[in-house]
């Protein structure tokens, strides 16, 4: 018997949509792709265990760090389209474009856009040891020692890099790059006095600041953080103007039927309402953010234009 290709469709819909009303009856992976103790892994294990409440279901974060979050990217994007496979996505998704000449995958064609999660700011930080106790007083160290100072990143073209090339962009302060796997390690050699400072996410820098392990100079967004709300914004604090914001998406395998995108979103949205997913982001300096996937699609294009042009401009190359 021949099926008519109307009936076909009907046939396939009808499946699909009893697939999502099911989804998921097994664990779900969602992979983080940098180093466990950054703010991506933070954000990607609160959201991930109210999910798992939610769906009565495991999300397991997995950690997939390299290549500036592309290594956890491309599995993300290879992956079965079952929505099984998830990517807690940041930033660097966006300058991954102009930066890498051969990407092993589309952005926009190999993922699907679920939601943003959370935006946040970068905290300008620098080891105790180093005479710098304000952006003033850096900016003049950097100027009276030209290429001595360097600052640590979670990779290239990430959030914390891009917010160096801004920044010595609007101050020729000249600082060099030393590009880790990730904000876990960044931090640790700034804290060990290796590397003299970094911009890191805020959740990652939050702890070691109040134990005096850090100093905190300057937050790159255009408002102080409730975290640490002593600090000024790096505009205040004399490059005015200055301001740069990282984000975390949620994507997954890029031919995941639309209705079962369409539950994880739902599911995630009632994640970030939660109240201890709420305490747990305000006090790591995220904002909970939320979108439907077409707007996540939409944001995800404007952010390839802006960072792209930033990349190009600076003439940023993978190291």
């Amino acid at each position: 018997m021949r099926i008519s290709p109307a009936l076909f469709v009907l046939f396939a819909c009808a499946a699909g949509c009893a697939d999502a009303q099911t989804f998921p009856d097994k664990a779900v992976t969602m992979i983080a792709p940098f180093p466990a103790g950054g703010s991506v892994d933070l954000v990607a294990r609160a959201v991930a265990q109210q999910m798992s409440d939610l769906w009565k279901q495991p999300v397991v974060v997995a950690n997939r760090p390299g290549a500036g979050g592309n290594i956890g990217a491309e599995a993300v994007a290879r992956a079965a389209p079952d929505g099984y496979t998830l990517l807690m996505g940041t930033t660097a998704l966006a300058s991954s474009p102009a930066l890498y000449l051969k990407l092993p995958y589309d952005l926009m064609r190999d993922l699907a856009p679920v939601s943003l999660v959370v935006t946040m700011s970068n905290v300008l930080v620098v080891h105790p040891a180093l005479p710098a106790r304000s952006v003033t007083e850096l900016l003049a160290l950097a100027k009276a020692r030209p290429g001595v100072l360097n600052s640590a990143s979670a990779g290239v073209g990430s959030s914390n890099h891009l917010a160096l090339v801004l920044f010595n962009t609007m101050t020729g302060a000249g600082i060099a790059h030393i590009p880790y796997k990730g904000a876990a390690p960044a931090v640790a050699d700034v804290m060990g006095g290796h590397v003299a400072m970094t911009f890191v996410p805020i959740a990652a820098a939050v702890a070691p600041v109040k134990s005096n392990r850090l100093r905190a100079l300057g937050i790159t967004g255009a408002t102080r953080a409730p975290a640490l709300p002593e600090v000024p914004t790096i505009s205040e604090a004399g490059v005015a103007g200055y301001e740069a914001t990282s984000w975390n998406a949620l994507l997954a395998p890029g031919a995941t039927p639309r209705d079962t995108v369409i539950r994880i979103q739902t599911t995630l949205a009632e994640s970030l309402r939660a109240p201890k997913v709420k305490e747990i982001l305000t006090s790591a300096g995220a904002d909970a953010a939320g979108s439907a996937p077409d707007e996540l699609a939409t944001f995800l294009r404007a952010e390839m234009i802006k960072w792209g042009k930033v990349v190009k401009a600076a003439d940023i190359k993978p190291e």
